[in-house]
Protein backbone atom coordinates (compact mmCIF):
# COMPACT_ATOMS: atom_id res chain seq x y z
CA UNK A 1 0.00 0.00 0.00
CA UNK A 2 1.16 3.47 -0.71
CA UNK A 3 -0.26 6.08 1.68
CA UNK A 4 -0.62 9.51 0.16
CA UNK A 5 -0.55 13.15 1.37
CA UNK A 6 -1.14 16.55 0.10
CA UNK A 7 0.25 19.67 1.85
CA UNK A 8 -2.69 22.52 1.86
CA UNK A 9 0.03 24.75 4.08
CA UNK A 10 3.48 25.39 2.56
CA UNK A 11 4.86 24.44 6.13
CA UNK A 12 3.12 20.99 5.98
CA UNK A 13 5.66 18.13 6.70
CA UNK A 14 4.76 14.74 5.29
CA UNK A 15 4.68 12.09 7.86
CA UNK A 16 7.50 9.95 8.60
CA UNK A 17 8.59 6.68 11.04
CA UNK A 18 11.39 7.65 13.00
CA UNK A 19 12.54 3.96 12.71
CA UNK A 20 11.82 1.12 10.60
CA UNK A 21 10.48 -1.05 12.75
CA UNK A 22 7.69 1.99 14.51
CA UNK A 23 4.29 1.17 14.16
CA UNK A 24 3.61 5.00 14.52
CA UNK A 25 4.58 8.01 12.00
CA UNK A 26 5.05 10.92 13.50
CA UNK A 27 2.55 14.37 12.65
CA UNK A 28 3.81 17.99 12.81
CA UNK A 29 2.18 21.27 13.54
CA UNK A 30 2.16 23.78 11.02
CA UNK A 31 1.75 26.64 13.43
CA UNK A 32 2.58 28.11 16.82
CA UNK A 33 0.19 27.79 19.45
CA UNK A 34 -0.62 27.73 22.91
CA UNK A 35 -2.56 25.16 25.08
CA UNK A 36 -3.63 26.75 27.99
CA UNK A 37 -3.42 24.73 31.13
CA UNK A 38 -6.04 21.85 31.88
CA UNK A 39 -7.18 23.05 27.90
CA UNK A 40 -7.57 21.87 24.68
CA UNK A 41 -6.68 22.78 21.30
CA UNK A 42 -7.30 21.30 17.60
CA UNK A 43 -3.53 21.73 15.95
CA UNK A 44 -3.33 21.95 12.15
CA UNK A 45 -1.01 19.56 10.24
CA UNK A 46 -1.65 21.13 7.01
CA UNK A 47 -2.07 17.26 5.53
CA UNK A 48 -5.09 15.86 3.90
CA UNK A 49 -4.34 12.48 3.55
CA UNK A 50 -5.77 10.15 1.34
CA UNK A 51 -6.36 6.79 3.06
CA UNK A 52 -7.26 3.78 0.70
CA UNK A 53 -10.26 2.00 0.92
CA UNK A 54 -10.49 -1.23 3.86
CA UNK A 55 -8.10 0.79 6.24
CA UNK A 56 -8.23 3.40 8.86
CA UNK A 57 -5.43 5.88 10.70
CA UNK A 58 -5.40 6.25 14.24
CA UNK A 59 -4.22 9.45 15.66
CA UNK A 60 -2.74 8.59 19.23
CA UNK A 61 -0.10 10.21 21.37
CA UNK A 62 3.47 10.72 21.51
CA UNK A 63 4.47 9.21 25.03
CA UNK A 64 7.23 11.88 25.44
CA UNK A 65 4.58 14.64 25.62
CA UNK A 66 2.62 12.84 28.14
CA UNK A 67 5.25 12.03 30.14
CA UNK A 68 7.05 15.27 29.71
CA UNK A 69 4.72 17.77 29.55
CA UNK A 70 1.42 16.03 30.57
CA UNK A 71 0.25 16.48 26.88
CA UNK A 72 -1.87 14.06 24.96
CA UNK A 73 -4.70 13.29 22.40
CA UNK A 74 -7.54 13.95 23.44
CA UNK A 75 -10.01 11.46 21.59
CA UNK A 76 -7.39 8.95 21.56
CA UNK A 77 -7.48 7.25 19.36
CA UNK A 78 -9.05 9.85 17.19
CA UNK A 79 -10.26 7.97 13.91
CA UNK A 80 -9.71 8.89 10.44
CA UNK A 81 -11.90 7.17 7.92
CA UNK A 82 -10.96 6.27 4.86
CA UNK A 83 -13.37 8.85 2.75
CA UNK A 84 -12.45 11.45 4.48
CA UNK A 85 -10.55 14.07 2.61
CA UNK A 86 -10.24 17.57 4.96
CA UNK A 87 -7.09 18.43 7.13
CA UNK A 88 -5.74 16.51 9.11
CA UNK A 89 -6.21 17.87 12.66
CA UNK A 90 -5.00 17.02 16.57
CA UNK A 91 -7.15 17.34 19.71
CA UNK A 92 -4.26 17.97 22.11
CA UNK A 93 -5.29 18.38 25.77
CA UNK A 94 -2.53 19.98 28.05
CA UNK A 95 -3.67 18.08 31.53
CA UNK A 96 -0.58 20.40 33.66
CA UNK A 97 -1.13 23.11 35.72
CA UNK A 98 0.89 25.35 33.04
CA UNK A 99 -0.11 26.57 29.94
CA UNK A 100 1.65 24.04 26.78
CA UNK A 101 3.54 26.17 23.98
CA UNK A 102 3.33 23.71 20.49
CA UNK A 103 5.87 25.49 17.70
CA UNK A 104 5.54 25.37 14.25
CA UNK A 105 7.55 21.91 12.70
CA UNK A 106 6.65 20.29 16.19
CA UNK A 107 5.80 16.66 16.89
CA UNK A 108 2.24 16.88 18.08
CA UNK A 109 0.87 12.98 17.44
CA UNK A 110 1.90 9.52 15.84
CA UNK A 111 -1.10 8.00 13.65
CA UNK A 112 -1.14 4.38 13.02
CA UNK A 113 -3.18 2.67 10.18
CA UNK A 114 -4.92 -0.33 10.72
CA UNK A 115 -7.25 -2.24 8.70
CA UNK A 116 -11.07 -2.23 9.32
CA UNK A 117 -13.08 -5.22 9.53
CA UNK A 118 -17.15 -3.99 8.94
CA UNK A 119 -19.36 -7.09 10.02
CA UNK A 120 -22.75 -7.53 8.96
CA UNK A 121 -24.93 -6.07 11.71
CA UNK A 122 -28.28 -8.20 13.08
CA UNK A 123 -30.83 -8.11 15.59
CA UNK A 124 -31.19 -10.28 17.99
CA UNK A 125 -33.80 -11.34 21.02
CA UNK A 126 -31.64 -14.18 22.76
CA UNK A 127 -27.96 -13.02 24.45
CA UNK A 128 -25.84 -16.23 25.69
CA UNK A 129 -24.44 -16.85 29.54
CA UNK A 130 -20.60 -16.28 29.84
CA UNK A 131 -18.92 -17.05 33.06
CA UNK A 132 -17.88 -13.47 33.10
CA UNK A 133 -21.28 -12.39 32.31
CA UNK A 134 -22.75 -8.74 32.78
CA UNK A 135 -19.76 -8.24 34.97
CA UNK A 136 -17.79 -5.19 33.98
CA UNK A 137 -15.95 -2.05 35.34
CA UNK A 138 -13.92 -3.77 38.10
CA UNK A 139 -15.74 -6.44 38.51
CA UNK A 140 -12.69 -9.14 38.84
CA UNK A 141 -10.54 -6.79 40.91
CA UNK A 142 -8.52 -4.50 41.14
Amino acid sequence: MVLKFKRIHQDASIPAYAHPSDAGMDVRSVENIVIPARGRALVHTGLVMLLPPGYEAQVRPRSGLALKNGVTVLNTPGTIDSGYRGEVGVILFNSSDEPFSVAKGDKIAQIVIAPVTQPEIAETDEVDSTDRGVGGFGSTGV
